[in-house]
């Protein structure tokens, strides 16, 4: 639990190189990692060194000599990595008790109802997700698509004023509920008919909490299907309402390809004037979705499926949709020949092969079969991707999730081993540690989570072992369940999930909820970065001094929590990473009592989220709760 503590004061300070420890006496772990090269989620280079686990935190990392532990996994010639973060998910409910197409991908975390879709209420949602256990870690979005569906239904209207306050309501309740931002699909009905004036009033209410929002770039005929303007839009209404604007699952598309260099030239300028934007991509040249989705203009979907397949019925708009329906193959996949329909077992040219007919006649024959046929459309070029990956602020996310189905698409076992084997190994793409810190830290940071993407002390103990010569992919288009081969161990909260390549069914995976003082963020480790605070109440004291150098693993300093009515005093004894941005730093710790006893902990200073007149440190001690009220003093913001 986070609890929450006003400063005395505060101050950046520069600091000084720290090395990574070494363990002085022997201790006892739930579990060690032993002679693995680490690579930690911070970009910095991979290192050799072992891992301890207790309580589900990391509490040591470096030489570690012969600590005792209950299990010692053996990674000699592996790659230790912090668990991957998926951040762009469509988990099923079914799926997350067991999720081992994600644990054998070396996933631990997934965040939910990317696209905008799922549930309007998470806090309910999630509890439902939960009730079979998790093998995984599971947060959500609030998704901006099911508020505007619940406000609008699925006709192409204008909102009332009091609809907008319902939807900017709906989206408050779910970031105070722990929401991790606010996803949204513009390209899908019905919030595809929702005006960037009006997407903009209704997601600024989240401004006040720093987070993120990813949006399925909307492509309109009025643009001539362009994927560039579509991914314009995202960062406009990102900058304009205050957010940091996510485009997900990148792609330049169809008659566009081959342009991103245009696009990280406007996404880097985005940045540069103060709207940092980022990225995540899968590693495939097609994507799937619903067939309707993208070849049915939006008047045509206006009301939903039953108004749809009338109007398929008239003669007169029969041929416009036909038409439109060609027009947007061209545009946005080059062409018929892109489609595959995993449902059917088939591609859309053997439909039009079949019945001697067009494709676009050959959409709207199939919808009216069946109007939830799903499509894989090719949109993509190798360059393209090449290119995106290699972008600093580029994270990975599958567009998959924890499911027990044959989903129609090699993305769901195969997408982030691909990276590491594909991109990493083979062809030299990407270096290892980047390929790591775009699966770890880097997602960690776009969506505000603090204690989670990093192999250092205090972090949570998400931990992932692969063999970097054997891991690689092997899910096809024509064989999309087929399991990746090298990732060996995952452990999820402290406990193993995966053995030998193998789920162990445990459920150690949690609901994990933000709280108002993780400020979506882009990492800063090539930055010097620390802070101090104190601060007093009637239970507790804490004084925090923390540095950590560019470029070094861990940071250096002091904490002193004493709980004043026990008198119990807890010192640090290994701090872990520094994190910062405008008016926010955070670090990790393992604190020890007089005793010996162990605790993790994360603290957070925070001045800038407008919840308080002064700022606060927020303490996680373990899973204990400690609130701590203002002392007098002033802060000096930088």
């Amino acid at each position: 639990m986070i609890s929450s503590v006003r400063i005395a004061g505060a101050a950046l300070f520069l600091c000084s190189a720290a090395s990574v420890p070494t363990l002085a006496k022997e201790a006892g772990y739930d579990i060690v990692i032993k002679g693995g090269t680490i690579v930690d989620g911070s970009g910095l280079a991979a290192y050799p060194g072992d891992v301890a686990i207790a309580d589900g935190h990391i509490v040591a990392v470096g030489n570690l000599g012969k600590a005792k532990a209950a299990k010692t996994i053996d990674a000699a010639g592996l790659v230790v990595a912090p668990g991957f973060i998926n951040i762009h998910s469509h988990a099923e409910p079914d799926g997350v008790s067991t999720a081992v197409n994600m644990l054998t991908q070396g996933v631990t975390t997934e965040i939910i109802n990317a696209d905008g879709g799922g549930g309007s209420d998470i806090a309910a949602q999630l509890p439902e997700m939960a009730a079979n256990g998790l093998a995984e870690n599971i947060g959500a979005y609030v998704g901006f698509n099911a508020v505007w569906r619940d406000a609008m239904g699925d006709r192409d209207l204008r909102p009332t004023p009091e609809q907008i306050s319902s939807m900017k309501a709906a989206i408050e309740k779910n970031l105070k509920a722990g929401a991790w931002g606010v996803a949204s699909g513009l390209d899908y009905r019905p919030s595809y008919y929702a005006k960037p004036e009006e997407v903009i009033e209704i997601v600024s209410v989240a401004k006040p909490w720093r987070t993120n929002f990813p949006n399925h770039d909307r492509l309109r005929p009025e643009d001539n299907l362009s994927s560039f303007k579509g991914m314009e839009e995202t960062v406009l209404i990102g900058e304009k309402a205050g957010l940091v604007p996510v485009i997900t699952h990148i792609k330049s598309a169809g008659k566009e390809r081959g342009n991103a260099p245009k696009v990280l030239e406007m996404v880097a300028a985005a940045t540069a004037r103060g709207a940092w934007t980022a990225i995540d991509i899968y590693p495939y040249l097609a994507g799937q979705t619903m067939l309707q989705a993208f070849l049915v203009p939006g008047w045509a979907a206006d009301g939903g499926r039953d108004a749809m397949l009338t109007r398929f019925k008239d003669p007169k708009l029969r041929p416009q949709l036909v038409e439109a329906a060609e027009y947007a193959m061209a545009t946005r996949l080059g062409g018929a020949e892109g489609i595959a329909l995993p449902d059917l077992g088939k591609r859309l040219t053997d439909i039009m092969a079949a019945e001697n007919i067009g494709a676009g006649e050959a959409v709207l024959r199939t919808l009216e079969r069946d109007p939830y046929t799903r499509a894989n459309m090719t949109f993509g070029d190798e360059k393209d991707v090449i290119a995106f990956l290699q972008y600093p602020d580029t994270a990975v996310a599958c567009d998959c999730g924890a499911s027990i189905k044959n989903r129609g698409h090699p993305r769901y076992f195969g997408s982030f081993p691909k990276i590491l084997g594909h991109y990493v190994r083979d062809t030299g793409t990407i270096t290892m540690e980047d390929a790591v810190r775009k699966m770890s830290a880097l997602p960690a940071a776009i969506i505000g989570m603090v204690d989670r993407g990093h192999i250092a002390p205090g972090m949570r103990a998400d931990v992932m072992i692969f063999d970097p010569k054997t891991v690689r992919d092997h899910a096809t288009f024509d064989a999309p369940t087929l399991p990746s081969d090298g990732v060996r161990h995952v452990i999820v909260n402290g406990v193993p999930a995966l053995e030998g390549g193998a789920a162990t069914g445990a459920k150690s995976g949690a609901v994990l909820l933000r709280d108002a003082h993780m400020p979506s963020r882009p990492m800063n480790t090539a930055k010097a970065r620390s802070f101090t605070a104190s601060g007093r109440s009637a239970d507790y004291s804490v004084t925090v001094t923390a540095k950590q150098a560019a470029g070094e693993r861990f940071a250096t300093g002091t904490v002193k929590l004493t709980d004043v009515k026990l008198g119990t005093v807890w010192t640090a004894d290994r701090l872990g990473t520094v994190q910062t941005t405008k008016g926010w730093a955070s670090v990790t710790a393992v604190l020890k009592d007089k005793a010996g006893n162990r605790k993790a902990a994360t603290l957070t200073l925070d001045r800038a989220d407008g919840s308080a007149e002064a700022p606060l440190v927020t303490v996680a001690l373990g899973g204990e709760a400690a609130t701590v009220l203002p002392a007098k003093g002033a802060v000096q913001a930088e």
